[in-house]
């Protein structure tokens, strides 16, 4: 059994799009349950899915900081009726730990983690939570403590596990997050590109992703001024964590437009066929992130053919060859716990050079481009991921 905030048709950030692609792999070699926070009641042959909705009444009675983690425990207790055909449950992200703990306390269930991030290295999540970010890392620390596997989505976010928790370095296993390079492929159609705003004929960097600190948007607005003015800026953001973020980004796009009208900015998330079509156009894809444990979006992005500007954080060193997919740029962090960098507006001049390094080589881009799609075909393919992920709970059922 998976429990999973997200899974579609609500999916908002990586962790969705894995449990996504992981349950359909894994129901080819096992039965799967996945209950997740919505309302989907559907069966798929192996694969069942099973929403659970919002208590809204009760909800509007807690203060609005505490409301995500509350909501989140009344699910996850919601989640562990009936679980006698359960043999292991699975959770992803701090929102489902307590069904987790629950399960593997009240019924004697292995317990298994995929870590997609960590509340201990993001300490922003406190402008959106207030106190109820004290609960997120009190629910995190104790399912991972207790967890009888924590997996890890890259060496980087091992390690990390390693030194903030008390986990047996043999009760972590790395396995990375999958692409399915059937779906994320070049795309011929431009269609979208014109729904959306985008020049077809102009080239464009292009960045995707939800506005949140960790993902690093602030700084590639700030790099803009030093890019070609004719390059198109495609800003693919939308899912602000709070309203003063998104009003802090709005005004920041507003203050560069006035200089730079080729900046388009898509105050969405997208579909999927819509941001495939944005991957496969883009001159350069660009992941500006001061902390990112895998960073799928460039494993989409280089699937897609195009080569990617990537900061050195987190897993990204693991997906994005430096030299061969793309180029990653430095990050020298501060050791505040913030994961910004020392110096902004140095990161933003090194992102935009890069940038126009790959903006001035075309035969440079087709090459990152080739050797992109062809790592994420051979390295990062979901039946491997499924077949690690099965292999680590015959080991617990065993046990």
């Amino acid at each position: 059994m998976l429990l999973t905030k997200e899974f579609p048709p609500h999916v908002y950030g990586g962790a969705g799009v894995h449990v996504e692609y992981l349950s359909r792999a894994l129901a080819e070699l096992i039965d799967v349950e996945v209950r997740c926070f919505g309302e989907q009641d559907e069966i798929r042959e192996r694969l069942r899915i099973k929403g659970f909705a919002p208590d809204s009444l009760w909800l509007e009675r807690i203060d609005r900081p505490l409301r995500s983690p509350f909501d989140a425990f009344r699910r996850c207790l919601d989640f562990n009726a009936e679980l006698r055909d359960v043999d292991v449950v699975h959770c992803h992200t701090w929102y489902t730990n307590l069904g987790g703990i629950l399960a593997k306390l009240a019924y004697g269930l292995p317990l298994v983690i995929t870590a997609h991030s960590l509340e201990p290295l993001r300490t922003w999540k406190r402008e959106q939570l207030g106190r109820g970010y004290d609960v997120s890392t009190w629910v995190e620390r104790s399912a991972l403590e207790m967890a009888d596997a924590v997996i890890a989505v890259s060496n980087g976010m091992r390690d990390d596990i390693a030194r903030l928790f008390s986990v047996a370095a043999d009760r972590i296993h790395v396995v990375y997050n999958g692409i399915d390079t059937d779906e994320y492929r070049p795309a011929p159609s431009r269609a979208a590109l014109v729904a959306c705003g985008v020049d077809p004929t102009v080239p464009y960097v292009l960045f995707v992703g939800r506005i949140t600190r960790q993902k690093g948007l602030h700084h590639l607005i700030e790099a803009i001024p030093h890019l070609p003015a004719d390059l198109q800026v495609v800003l693919c953001a939308g899912a602000p964590d709070t309203e003063a973020i998104g009003r802090e980004t709005a005004e920041a796009v507003a203050a560069v437009r006035r200089s730079r009208p080729r900046v388009v900015w898509i105050e969405k998330m997208v579909d999927k066929p819509t941001a495939i079509e944005l991957y496969s156009h883009a001159t350069v894809f660009c992941c500006p992130s001061i902390y990112e444990p895998f960073g799928i979006i460039n494993l989409e992005a280089m699937a897609c053919g195009t080569p990617v500007v990537a900061t050195d954080v987190g897993g990204i060193p693991e997906v994005v060859v430096d030299g061969q997919t793309g180029l990653l740029v430095h990050v020298d962090q501060r050791d505040d716990g913030s994961f910004e960098p020392k110096d902004p507006e140095q990161l933003a001049r090194a992102l935009a050079a890069a940038i126009n390094r790959l903006m001035a080589d075309e035969p440079l881009r087709e090459r990152m481009a080739a050797a992109g799609r062809r790592r994420a075909v051979e390295r990062f393919s979901w039946s491997a991921v499924a077949q690690q992920t099965v292999g680590i709970y015959a080991s617990l059922r065993r046990a």
